[in-house]
């Protein structure tokens, strides 16, 4: 009985670990009202309105100590490079309470996130949203509705080594968006570190 209990509580564990069965509380079509965050680097406020000219919103859930958030630095960063000139536009959102502003403003400038990469101190998005892992993607598009939420790539093998990371499931999100088409595979199932709320 003891044995069970043990495997019940490690399953668990692991199916929060790896954000299954975690569903969003904005689902697919919903529209966004809103946010306003403090950029890291700035302190100015970002909000969803500075963005009303933008094609596509990439909002990715990030942290500075998790494995997985951090295999996808390269990722993310080469992502919003490229989406960037076709009209996306990406936003870190750090709401891990234990990791401070300067430590994300830190990581973000060692790791090459040129995006603006906001502070979500008391997790009050993270939290509306419903995001639970890092890295945590909801793609919005331009009336700021969700078309996408899930993993950016790797959702069928979740990795910690940046050498096998990919961004497969977000392009494929991100070129319907930008098109104008229906998303096929609106959601897949996220993988990550817990957000530390």
């Amino acid at each position: 009985m003891k044995r069970v209990v043990i495997t019940v509580i490690f399953i668990s564990a692991l199916l929060v670990q790896l954000g299954l069965g975690q569903e969003a509380n904005l689902k697919i079509g919903e529209q966004l009202e809103g946010f306003s965050l403090p950029d890291v680097r700035s302190g100015r406020t970002v909000s969803l309105s500075d963005f009303e000219s933008s094609k596509a919103v990439v909002l990715i859930f990030i942290a500075t100590g998790c494995p997985y958030s951090n295999a996808f630095n390269g990722v993310m960063a080469d992502l919003s490079k490229r989406y960037e000139a076709r009209g996306a536009v990406f936003v870190g959102i750090n709401s891990n309470k234990t990791e401070p502003a300067r430590d994300v403003k830190k990581h973000a400038e060692e790791n090459g996130l040129d995006f603006a990469v906001v502070k979500d101190s008391d997790s009050v998005f993270a939290n509306e949203l419903g995001a639970q892992v890092t890295p945590e993607v909801f793609v919005l598009d331009k009336d700021g509705k969700l078309r996408y939420h899930g993993a950016l790539g790797n959702s069928r093998q979740p990795t910690t080594k940046a050498a096998q990371a990919n961004g497969d499931e977000l392009v494929q999100a991100l070129e319907s968006v930008l098109a104008g088409r229906h998303v096929s595979m609106a959601q897949t199932k996220t993988f990550g570190c817990t957000i530390k709320k």
